[in-house]
C-alpha cells in the first residue's frame, strides 16, 4: 500500500486557504516567504539588515545598536552579540 506524502506545512497552507481570499498556490508562496524569513540564521539577518540600513544612509554606529536591539524580537532569539561580534559578521 502507497503510503500519501503530506508535503511540510501543508497544514498551514490549508488554513490560509480556508481563513483568507488566498488561493492554494499564493498560500503555498506565502507560507515560503515566511518560513524563508524565520529561517535566516543569524549572520544572514545582520548581513541583511545592515544592508537595509546602510543604503537607507544609515552609519554603521546607529545600524549596529538597531540591529542589537531588533535580534532579541526574532522568532527564535539567538545569543546575545556584542557590537563587535555584529562588526565581524559583517565584515569577517
Amino acid at each position: 500500500m502507497l503510503e500519501r506524502r503530506i508535503p511540510p506545512h501543508e497544514d498551514l497552507v490549508d488554513y490560509l486557504v480556508r481563513s483568507t481570499p488566498l488561493g492554494r498556490g499564493e498560500a503555498a508562496r506565502v507560507v515560503l516567504d515566511v518560513l524563508a524569513y524565520f529561517g535566516e540564521t543569524v549572520e544572514e539577518f545582520v548581513r541583511r539588515r545592515h544592508r537595509e540600513l546602510r543604503s537607507a544612509g544609515l552609519g554603521n554606529e546607529a545600524i549596529f545598536e538597531l540591529i542589537a536591539q531588533e535580534l532579541p524580537r526574532r522568532a527564535v532569539a539567538p545569543p546575545t552579540l556584542s557590537l563587535r561580534q555584529l562588526r565581524r559578521i559583517v565584515y569577517g
